[in-house]
């Protein structure tokens, strides 16, 4: 099957191109990019399909590199196959997924089913991320070279800190010595032990023990002095506070091999939120102060932070509609991560090409796969955006099993309305 996209802007920061132009896709792979190519100079028409993009914008697939699909173990909460169908609705062509499953993808056999599931599903490009060390209980590091073998992209105990700082030291080293990114956690569990949200003056006047910045901070200058020590790199998941961007910021200008990344939460919603005390809001890290959401953005910005993820942390009712004390941490984001992302564009904080580059281009560098372009011969992973589709989110339209979602009800700018896997479209608004 071939596909023609014809008359959108195509914007691909990895080649420096922004314009109107058409793409001919054969054989699941980018054939053509051109200001205007006729059907007759496609070299056969028969089945072909052809899409009026006009007032879209064509990217580079969307890669999201921090998402949990809890299979195995949790397929109540979340499958491969649901994730994924979410991915692809909210425009991503490529998603990473976290190692706390059940059992915890540490070894061969889990990252296998994993990718064994992506290919039954055939949707999303789905990337296992290993963890640092057995059972994610911070003792003993993982078979690195086995799992890189088995098609792991990137190792880390994400929900759990390794707090053993030698421990982290020697996965920095194993893991450069293969290659690979480690994503932290960064988390000082005797700091954060028993908080619900951010410590402020929010959750004095709520009466909820706090977690202080500074849990975060400080783990986040642990690892990037590792990261220097050992002369290998670090990546930052998730980061929520002032002073984390801050340490980044410093660390590079260093010259230390750190990337960072935030979720869209973190720069659209502070810790006020938290007033109806709804459980959607519970997450880890927390939501912060609008000081810290000044700062991510800043971060965001002047190109501190690398990346944007969502996170998407699916619960069941069952972990979520309980008191705040007793509820889960983590909301879904898949399906809104864009969309949110968006606004950025919208308040002149982020040019399209920079959303576009901290949503496909340097999250595909950083796990070092062969995505994030539009260049001829490249798979043919594509997101087509429409800036201005106003929409409202409605939780229980999403193909993610979870409706743990804060934004529920919220109207947005902006959507994906076509993605494109492998030259197969997986998703395509009913409207387009």
């Amino acid at each position: 099957m071939k596909l023609m996209l014809k008359g959108g802007r195509v914007i691909d920061p990895s080649q420096n191109i922004d314009m109107v132009a058409d793409i001919l896709i054969e054989d699941g792979v980018i054939s053509r990019i051109e200001k205007d190519i006729s059907l007759s100079e496609a070299d056969s028409t028969d089945n072909m399909k052809v899409f009026d993009l006009k007032d879209t914008i064509v990217a580079p697939g969307l890669i999201d590199m921090h998402t949990h699909l809890r299979e195995p173990g949790f397929e109540y909460k979340e499958t491969v196959r649901t994730g994924s169908e979410a991915a692809v609705a909210g425009g991503f062509t490529s998603i990473a997924c976290m190692a706390n499953t059940d059992p915890v993808n540490d070894n061969r056999s889990v990252t296998e089913f994993i990718q064994t599931q992506a290919r039954l599903a055939a949707m999303a490009n789905v990337y296992p991320i290993a963890a640092v060390s057995k059972g994610q209980d911070g003792k003993i590091l993982t078979e690195f070279g086995d799992l890189k073998i088995a098609g792991a992209v990137a190792f880390s105990d994400d929900g759990n800190p390794v707090t053993d700082s030698g421990l982290m030291r020697h996965a920095l080293e194993y893991a450069y010595s293969f290659d690979m990114p480690v994503i932290s956690h960064c988390e000082d569990s005797s700091l954060s032990s028993g908080g619900l949200m951010n410590e402020g003056f929010i959750s004095t006047q709520l009466g909820l023990p706090g977690i202080p910045s500074v849990a975060e901070d400080i783990m986040v200058a642990r690892d990037i002095q590792l990261a220097d020590f050992t002369k290998t790199r670090i990546h930052i998941a998730h980061v929520s506070t002032a002073g984390s961007v801050q340490i980044v910021r410093e660390a590079r200008a260093a010259g230390i091999n750190v990337t960072a990344e935030t979720a869209p939460h973190y720069f659209i919603l502070t810790d006020e939120a938290l007033q109806q005390f709804s459980t959607d809001l519970k997450m880890y890290p927390p939501l912060r102060s609008s000081t810290d959401v000044e700062a991510v953005k800043e971060g965001l910005r002047d190109g501190t932070l690398d990346a944007i993820a969502s996170d998407h942390a699916p619960h069941s009712s069952v972990e979520k509609n309980l008191e705040f004390e007793y509820a889960a941490n983590g909301i879904i984001g898949l399906e809104t991560s864009l969309p949110l992302s968006l606004k950025l564009v919208h308040d002149g904080i982020l040019t399209i090409s920079q959303l576009i580059e901290k949503m496909s281009v340097n999250p595909a560098a950083i796990l070092k796969i062969d995505k994030g372009s539009l260049k001829t011969g490249a798979d043919a992973d594509i997101t087509v955006i429409d800036m201005n589709k106003i929409w409202t989110v409605d939780i229980h339209k999403f193909r993610s099993k979870g409706r743990n979602c804060p934004f529920n009800g919220m109207e947005l700018k902006g959507k994906a309305v076509m993605t494109i896997v492998g030259g197969d479209v997986r998703y395509a608004d009913s409207e387009l």
